[in-house]
């Protein structure tokens, strides 16, 4: 059957849910029966609901702190989660969940449950929430005072949705493109599509029983020299399918991209379009916030260095009227941080907010060019989805990718055409220098064009693909524009 951008009926529901919940390795829980996961949930306090203190920190012009965190016991994860509570003043709490569950892979998951025990240390790179239940997830909810959201790169979230829900944590990352393309290699966008139709209807559902719970489409995609316009559409795109599930409250994202100025525009313009495109198309109830995502590619291996660019992070998103930053830890190169690098990635960020909350980054013709432009390119990516979808959205997403009017650099995913280069300019700006498919007119073109030669020729070298390699590797090497034969100045 096509799928298109339509609301699950009760029906259609809850019979997919009755075959979802046999899928669960530890039987079907008694409490993921939809009652008492409502009264459940009405029971969470509003400082532990996900939803209502994103509401409170927009309402109250606040840029919040979460970081990524998870282990593979219960207990050790409580204690993670206890500590950045304490030691990193988090506003919000994750759990980032393993890669085995993932993958719906969950007697890999209970194997390495048990090496842990046995090896009294984690052998996960995150948290099992599946595999320990509603119990487990529900002894976590219990044991922190600040709201508690699923962070993971999941392409069928159903099951781990339920449970997540089922123990009163309020928020669930992922979508159906940018929890597949990033992260997929030959999943099917139809697939993943009706998959997080059914995480979206569970939580339309609990709205209609009066429970607002948080919906959050992963914005970095790839986080590799991703332009704002790109990452922009598919999270447009992401709230406009949920939306039309009937969810309430969604938190848009976007990943750091290195130019103060375009980040603040990308910023400024996520929660506007969002808000503006859920209203044309008929979605008049839904509360937006935005999410940046601190640097999302290499970082330097030097502590300070690393922490320096987590300040800059941080800077951006408040001046940028961000309603929360994902945080990094100066451990970021060497793999997974510490307890305690964590949580002074944490407090390095929230002092920033803190200094930064009365100023406004100024407004000038700079940002209001490149504000203008991403405008036009999300309008142009928006409108060519939605006319090859022959009006539907789902629809427009799969023949989308499948011509090229969307395409994500470096995507893993067979579905994307991988066609499209980006490169930065002279001042940092990722633009597009290879454009594949993507239905930009010719004034687009010539803007991005123009930038790039600008940068060739101040470098002395063509524009071509070693821009792009030498940008990849830029800031891990302490600089934002790249250039392979660069060298400090020196008396």
């Amino acid at each position: 059957m096509m799928i298109m951008n339509k609301k699950l009926s009760k029906e259609e529901f809850f019979k997919k849910r009755e075959e979802i919940r046999s899928h669960w390795p530890t039987g079907a829980d008694e409490r993921l029966e939809f009652e008492k996961a409502v009264a459940l949930l009405k029971s969470v306090p509003d400082s532990k609901n996900f939803a209502k203190k994103l509401r409170f920190a927009k309402e109250h012009d606040l840029t919040m702190i979460q970081p990524r965190a998870g282990v593979a016991l219960v207990d050790q994860h409580i204690e993670l989660m206890q500590f950045l509570e304490k030691h990193g003043k988090a506003d919000f709490l994750p759990s980032t969940i393993d890669s085995y569950t993932r993958q719906n892979r969950y007697s890999h998951a209970e194997d390495a449950i048990k090496q842990s025990l046995k090896q009294k240390r984690s052998m996960l790179n995150g948290f099992p929430a599946v595999n320990h239940g509603i119990d487990g997830c529900h002894k976590v909810f219990e044991n922190v005072n600040v709201p508690l959201q699923a962070r993971h790169g999941t392409p069928d979230a159903r099951l781990l949705s339920e449970i997540i829900h089922a123990s009163g944590w309020t928020s669930n990352e992922g979508g159906g493109i940018s929890y597949n393309i990033p992260y997929a290699k030959n999943i099917s966008l139809e697939d993943t599509i009706r998959y997080w139709q059914y995480c979206d209807r569970l939580v339309g559902l609990y709205a209609e029983e009066g429970i607002e719970l948080n919906r959050e489409p992963f914005g970095p995609l790839t986080g590799t020299l991703v332009p704002p316009s790109i990452s922009h559409t598919i999270a447009i795109i992401e709230a406009i399918l949920a939306a039309e599930q009937g969810v309430k409250n969604i938190t848009v994202g976007y990943g750091q991209c290195g130019n103060i100025t375009q980040d603040v525009a990308a910023l400024q313009t996520l929660d506007s379009l969002t808000n503006y495109y859920l209203k044309i198309f008929g979605y008049d109830d839904v509360f937006v916030t935005t999410v940046m995502h601190q640097w999302m590619g290499g970082f330097p291996s030097d502590e300070a260095e690393a922490m320096s660019l987590i300040s800059l992070g941080a800077t951006v998103a408040t001046l940028g009227n961000a309603t929360k930053i994902i945080t990094k830890s100066p451990h970021e190169s060497q793999g997974i941080p510490t307890k305690e690098a964590n949580a002074e990635g944490l407090r390095a960020s929230k002092l920033m907010t803190r200094m930064l909350k009365t100023q406004r980054y100024p407004s000038d013709d700079v940002l209001k060019a490149e504000k203008e432009m991403i405008e036009k390119e999300v309008k142009t990516l928006l409108y060519a989805t939605l006319n090859i979808g022959k009006g539907d959205f789902a629809q427009g997403v799969i023949q989308a990718f499948k011509h090229g009017i969307l395409d994500i650099p470096f995507a893993p995913s067979e579905m994307n055409h991988g066609k499209i280069l980006p490169a930065r300019d002279l001042r940092g700006n990722i633009r597009i220098l290879e454009f594949g498919n993507l239905p930009f007119d010719d004034e687009i073109k010539r803007f991005h064009k123009d930038a790039l030669e600008a940068r060739g020729k101040a470098e002395g070298r063509p524009v071509s693909f070693k821009m792009t390699i030498d940008d990849i590797y830029a800031v891990s090497q302490g600089i934002l524009v790249g250039n392979s034969e660069y060298k400090e100045p020196s008396l």
